[in-house]
This record gives structure tokens, sequence and C-alpha cells, in this order.
């Protein structure tokens, strides 16, 4: 007869602490949450008021782990990624890491490209005001399409636009 309230005092101590095993925080606005659920990742740690008994440990042993990122700087980054996320979805996770880096590859050869484009301008803009700084004699082709001599008011503008040419590629 005194199995029965064992058996239930044990049934009621398992009922309640499923119930106690809830999460507690303070939101954006303040306020106290309370829920069955871990709160949404914008909620920082120190925010968290309280942890299911696994979720404590959880965090300290993520807590740990980033701990020596944090001190180097650099590499918080690398380590925070490399802490490994409960329910996440590791093809997902690949698909998302490729798209990245592919699109971190394109960005690179459009800046690559913008890059050799600059240095060619620059390049040619610098042979230009070269030949304007000789003093030899230039001709170009007029509105007619006949060869006119350039004067030296022609000149000094061709030498202006060439000069801004310079300071805007060649940086």
């Amino acid at each position: 007869m005194k199995i029965i309230p064992v058996v239930l005092a044990l049934a009621l101590f398992g009922v309640y602490s499923s119930a106690i095993a809830q999460w507690q925080w303070v939101d954006k606005e303040g306020r106290k949450v309370y829920s069955d659920r871990a709160p949404p990742p914008d909620i920082l740690d120190k925010d968290i008021l309280k942890r299911p008994n696994g979720a404590a440990k959880a965090a300290a042993l993520a807590a740990k782990e980033a701990a020596p990122a944090v001190s180097s700087g650099a590499a918080a980054p690398v380590a925070a990624a490399s802490v490994p996320a409960l329910g996440v979805d590791k093809d997902l996770e690949a698909k998302r890491k490729a798209a990245l880096d592919a699109e971190a590859a394109k960005r690179k050869a459009e800046e690559e490209r913008v890059n050799k484009t600059k240095a060619e301008n620059c390049k040619r803009a610098k042979q230009a005001k070269a030949t304007l700084d000789s003093g030899v004699r230039l001709s170009h082709p007029n509105a007619a399409g006949e060869s006119e001599v350039m004067d030296d008011a022609t000149r000094a503008a061709e030498l202006r636009q060439v000069q801004m040419s310079i300071e805007n590629e060649c940086k």
C-alpha cells in the first residue's frame, strides 16, 4: 500500500520537472518572456534569465568554446560559425555556404576586372599627358573630318582633361 504514494509522488515530480523546464528572458522591449522554447537568436545571452537544465549545460559549453575566439579578435567569426547549432540541416547549411562562396568569388572577379580596367585607363592617360607635355605639334580631326593642328588653347583643354583622368583612374 505504501508503493502507490511513492509512484504517485514520482509521477507528480515528473510532471512538475517538465513544467519548470522553461526558458525565461527579457525581450527587446524590457518585458519578461516565459516559454518552453529557446529565445530567438537576436536575444543576447545576458538577457536570458533562466534555462532548462540541459540547455544551461549546452550554453556553458558553447560559451567555453567561443571564449578563446573572442580574445583572438580576427578568428572570432570562424570560431562562432564552428559551434554547431541545434536542429540545423547540414545539406541546407552546405548549400548556403556554397552560395555565399559563389557570391564572394563573383564579387572578387568583378573587383579584379574593374581594377584591371582602371590600371589600363591610367596607363593610357599618362601616355597622353606625356605626349601633350612633349610640345610636339599634334593634329586632330575637326567636325568635317579634316586634320587640324592643335592650338595652345585646345592643347591646354586636352591637358586638363587628361589630368582629371589621371586623378580619377590612378589611385
